[in-house]
């Protein structure tokens, strides 16, 4: 096959690249630069998509023995992450900007032009299983559970996982690093990138700050009613925060306060205790089925509602449009924009189902 390896920079996409040269596809290198100042986004240890990502790309495909070619996609990354990332805190949600920038740039703006190019699949590092059964693909959990990446993925349509290829889906990083190493490609010790590639100092309130401008409000007292302080905009905030709130006295009976739900028109953050942010009832809009299969009738599964978050058994189906998921066990802190991700319950729970955009919780 025709490959194009989209190489970040990173040790996980370098390896992953060598493994699709070794397994004798015809392979492409590209880096996408998304920033036009990359010196806007994370350097070092901490960094995604930089210059000098883009330098540690070109190296080892120079190691490789493939092309390797850097594609400006830094318009299409401003419009359809940071600027829905901006646009979403606005609106009193929480998004997930790494799978927007998935969904849109990765396996929409890229794939179609490598498709348009010839090519037959886009490789990548990231950690995920795929498998075909019965025709349609399959999106499943990587071996390395610690890694996996399967949550970021399945907002993918089967077309787009037709022409996916993940090499280290069976694979723990420990064995990634080592085969780097045995490679020898100079990335593999490279720590890994975390965070927002797109706030430099990780300062996301000031960062959505200079974007919106201040948007004072008041911090309500969701039982009493009583307004407890002031804030600079609902978008320095996301349901389930503790820190940070502002709040100079504490509660009458001495129990933390947490951020129990955003109402941006009004610019009211509303506070509670614990107990009030356990959810009964998840409400997804615009579900999407990777493997191209419509949940009928309500199923078992097992949802995940952040990247890096436990998982719980559920039960889910879809009415009017909508995915509703229901935990089985206790919830809480699920924010609107978060995307909820559901498995199949066996084996394993690795299979997804399913995902959607939550828009409200009960």
């Amino acid at each position: 096959m025709r490959v194009l390896a989209a190489m970040s920079g990173g040790v996980d996409s370098a390896v992953a690249a060598a493994r699709a040269v070794e397994a004798g596809h015809d392979v492409v290198g590209v880096h996408l630069a998304l920033s036009a100042k990359p010196g806007t986004l994370r350097t070092g240890s901490r960094g995604c998509c930089t210059v000098e990502d883009a330098h540690d790309a070109r190296r080892v495909a120079d190691l490789l023995g493939i092309p390797f070619y850097v594609w400006d996609f830094a318009e299409r990354f401003t419009e359809d992450v940071v600027e829905d990332f901006v646009a979403e805190y606005a609106a009193g949600r929480t998004p997930n900007p790494c799978l927007k920038c998935n969904e849109r740039i990765k396996f929409e703006a890229l794939l179609d032009k490598a498709i348009a190019l010839g090519f037959d699949a886009v490789c990548t590092g990231h950690y995920a299983r795929l498998a075909t059964v019965d025709g349609r693909p399959e999106l499943r959990r990587a071996a390395d559970l610690d890694k996996d990446q399967s949550y970021v993925l399945a907002t993918l349509t089967p077309r787009q996982l037709a022409h996916a290829l993940f090499p280290l889906g069976d694979s723990v990083k420990s064995e990634v690093r080592a085969e780097a190493t045995e490679r020898g490609l100079a990335v593999a010790e490279k720590p890994d990138s975390y965070d927002i590639c797109f706030i430099p100092d990780g300062d996301t309130r000031a960062f959505l700050t200079a974007k919106l401008g201040a948007r004072p409000g008041t911090l309500v007292d969701d039982e009493t009613g009583a307004v407890l302080g002031v804030h600079a905009g609902v978008h320095g905030f996301t349901v389930g925060q503790r820190h940070g709130l502002g709040i100079d006295a504490p509660a009458p009976d001495g129990r933390p306060r947490y951020v129990l739900s955003l109402e941006p028109v009004q610019g009211t953050v509303r506070v509670g205790p614990a107990d009030r942010l356990a959810v009964r009832e998840i409400v997804g809009a615009s579900p999407l089925w990777p493997s191209g299969d419509p949940l009928t009738g309500t199923v078992d599964c097992v949802a995940q509602i952040r990247a890096h978050g436990g998982t719980t058994t559920a039960t889910a189906s879809v009415v009017d449009g909508e995915l509703v998921v229901r935990p089985l066990a206790g919830v809480r802190g699920v924010a609107p924009g978060q995307a909820v991700v559901l498995y199949r319950p066996d084996p394993g729970g690795d299979v997804v189902l399913a995902s959607a955009t939550i828009s409200r919780t009960r």
